[in-house]
Protein backbone atom coordinates (compact mmCIF):
# COMPACT_ATOMS: atom_id res chain seq x y z
CA UNK A 1 0.00 0.00 0.00
CA UNK A 2 1.79 3.26 -1.29
CA UNK A 3 1.48 6.55 -0.98
CA UNK A 4 -0.90 8.37 -3.52
CA UNK A 5 0.86 10.74 -5.60
CA UNK A 6 -1.18 13.22 -7.85
CA UNK A 7 1.06 15.36 -9.79
CA UNK A 8 -1.35 19.00 -10.53
CA UNK A 9 1.50 20.91 -11.83
CA UNK A 10 5.07 20.12 -13.63
CA UNK A 11 7.96 22.77 -14.76
CA UNK A 12 9.26 21.65 -18.12
CA UNK A 13 11.01 24.78 -18.58
CA UNK A 14 13.65 24.30 -15.36
CA UNK A 15 14.68 21.02 -17.23
CA UNK A 16 15.59 22.89 -20.37
CA UNK A 17 17.20 25.82 -18.34
CA UNK A 18 18.82 23.92 -15.54
CA UNK A 19 20.96 20.44 -14.90
CA UNK A 20 19.24 19.16 -12.37
CA UNK A 21 21.72 17.65 -9.74
CA UNK A 22 19.10 16.91 -6.83
CA UNK A 23 15.68 17.14 -5.60
CA UNK A 24 14.07 17.49 -2.32
CA UNK A 25 10.65 17.36 -1.31
CA UNK A 26 8.89 20.13 0.25
CA UNK A 27 5.05 21.22 2.57
CA UNK A 28 3.71 24.48 1.00
CA UNK A 29 2.40 26.83 3.84
CA UNK A 30 -1.04 27.75 2.37
CA UNK A 31 -4.17 29.98 3.10
CA UNK A 32 -7.49 30.03 3.06
CA UNK A 33 -9.36 28.57 -0.49
CA UNK A 34 -5.85 27.94 -1.92
CA UNK A 35 -5.91 24.20 -1.39
CA UNK A 36 -9.04 23.85 -3.68
CA UNK A 37 -7.93 25.85 -5.86
CA UNK A 38 -4.57 23.53 -6.07
CA UNK A 39 -7.32 20.61 -6.30
CA UNK A 40 -9.05 22.03 -9.22
CA UNK A 41 -5.33 22.25 -11.41
CA UNK A 42 -5.13 26.60 -10.99
CA UNK A 43 -1.46 26.82 -10.50
CA UNK A 44 1.81 27.52 -12.44
CA UNK A 45 5.16 27.93 -11.18
CA UNK A 46 6.66 28.54 -14.51
CA UNK A 47 8.26 31.65 -13.64
CA UNK A 48 9.16 31.18 -9.84
CA UNK A 49 12.07 30.96 -8.06
CA UNK A 50 12.84 29.86 -4.72
CA UNK A 51 15.11 31.80 -2.27
CA UNK A 52 16.62 31.53 1.03
CA UNK A 53 16.31 34.40 3.44
CA UNK A 54 16.36 34.60 7.66
CA UNK A 55 16.58 30.43 7.88
CA UNK A 56 13.48 30.36 5.84
CA UNK A 57 12.58 28.94 2.37
CA UNK A 58 10.46 30.73 0.30
CA UNK A 59 8.38 30.36 -2.69
CA UNK A 60 8.31 33.33 -4.57
CA UNK A 61 6.58 34.57 -7.91
CA UNK A 62 4.26 30.88 -7.96
CA UNK A 63 0.64 31.72 -9.39
CA UNK A 64 -2.09 29.88 -7.56
CA UNK A 65 -5.54 31.33 -8.72
CA UNK A 66 -8.45 32.73 -6.99
CA UNK A 67 -11.08 29.90 -5.51
CA UNK A 68 -14.21 30.97 -7.31
CA UNK A 69 -17.01 29.71 -4.57
CA UNK A 70 -15.22 31.19 -1.85
CA UNK A 71 -16.61 34.24 0.19
CA UNK A 72 -14.00 34.85 2.94
CA UNK A 73 -10.97 35.85 2.56
CA UNK A 74 -8.62 35.74 -0.58
CA UNK A 75 -5.32 35.85 -0.54
CA UNK A 76 -2.97 37.34 -3.46
CA UNK A 77 -2.73 34.83 -6.30
CA UNK A 78 1.64 35.46 -6.50
CA UNK A 79 2.25 36.23 -3.24
CA UNK A 80 5.49 34.65 -1.42
CA UNK A 81 4.57 31.27 0.28
CA UNK A 82 7.02 29.47 2.77
CA UNK A 83 8.43 26.20 2.39
CA UNK A 84 8.37 23.32 5.12
CA UNK A 85 11.66 21.81 5.27
CA UNK A 86 13.88 20.55 7.92
CA UNK A 87 16.39 22.95 9.33
CA UNK A 88 19.36 20.45 8.32
CA UNK A 89 17.63 20.26 5.36
CA UNK A 90 17.22 24.11 4.44
CA UNK A 91 20.94 25.01 6.04
CA UNK A 92 22.36 22.24 3.15
CA UNK A 93 20.72 23.66 0.45
CA UNK A 94 21.82 27.42 1.81
CA UNK A 95 25.44 26.39 1.88
CA UNK A 96 25.29 24.84 -1.84
CA UNK A 97 23.70 28.24 -2.94
CA UNK A 98 26.16 30.45 -1.52
CA UNK A 99 29.43 28.37 -1.41
CA UNK A 100 28.88 26.54 -5.02
CA UNK A 101 26.21 28.95 -6.67
CA UNK A 102 23.46 26.91 -7.45
CA UNK A 103 19.93 28.00 -7.70
CA UNK A 104 16.88 26.73 -6.04
CA UNK A 105 14.23 25.49 -8.66
CA UNK A 106 10.06 24.59 -8.00
CA UNK A 107 9.98 21.46 -10.44
CA UNK A 108 6.64 20.12 -9.28
CA UNK A 109 3.33 20.66 -7.14
CA UNK A 110 1.58 17.55 -6.30
CA UNK A 111 -0.57 15.58 -3.33
CA UNK A 112 1.12 13.25 -1.52
CA UNK A 113 -1.95 11.37 0.68
CA UNK A 114 -3.67 14.51 0.64
CA UNK A 115 -0.82 17.39 1.81
CA UNK A 116 0.23 19.48 -0.91
CA UNK A 117 3.85 18.67 -1.68
CA UNK A 118 7.08 20.71 -3.71
CA UNK A 119 9.48 19.52 -5.35
CA UNK A 120 12.71 21.72 -5.28
CA UNK A 121 15.28 20.91 -7.57
CA UNK A 122 19.45 21.88 -6.99
CA UNK A 123 20.00 23.62 -9.66
CA UNK A 124 22.86 24.74 -12.00
CA UNK A 125 22.29 27.36 -15.06
CA UNK A 126 22.85 25.83 -18.49
CA UNK A 127 24.41 28.08 -20.97
CA UNK A 128 22.93 28.45 -24.90
CA UNK A 129 25.61 25.43 -25.91
CA UNK A 130 24.54 23.60 -23.75
CA UNK A 131 20.87 23.58 -24.74
CA UNK A 132 21.69 23.09 -27.98
CA UNK A 133 23.55 20.47 -27.24
CA UNK A 134 21.28 18.17 -25.57
CA UNK A 135 18.80 19.03 -28.56
CA UNK A 136 20.66 17.56 -31.00
CA UNK A 137 21.23 14.39 -28.64
CA UNK A 138 17.47 14.19 -28.32
CA UNK A 139 17.28 14.38 -32.26
CA UNK A 140 20.05 12.24 -32.74
CA UNK A 141 18.80 9.27 -30.43
CA UNK A 142 14.91 9.90 -32.22
CA UNK A 143 16.68 9.30 -35.57
CA UNK A 144 18.14 6.03 -34.35
CA UNK A 145 14.84 5.13 -32.53
CA UNK A 146 12.90 5.13 -35.48
CA UNK A 147 15.93 3.54 -37.64
CA UNK A 148 16.02 0.62 -35.34
CA UNK A 149 11.89 0.50 -35.26
CA UNK A 150 11.65 0.15 -39.39
CA UNK A 151 14.29 -3.43 -39.14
Amino acid sequence: MGCAIKIVCNNKKAYHNYFISDTYEAGIELLGSEVKSIRDGGVSINDSFISIKDGEVILKNAFIKSYDKTTSYIPSQTRNRKLLLHKYEIDKLHKQVIVKGYSLVPLKVYFKNGLVKVEIGLAKGKKLYDKREVLKEKTESRKLNRELKRY
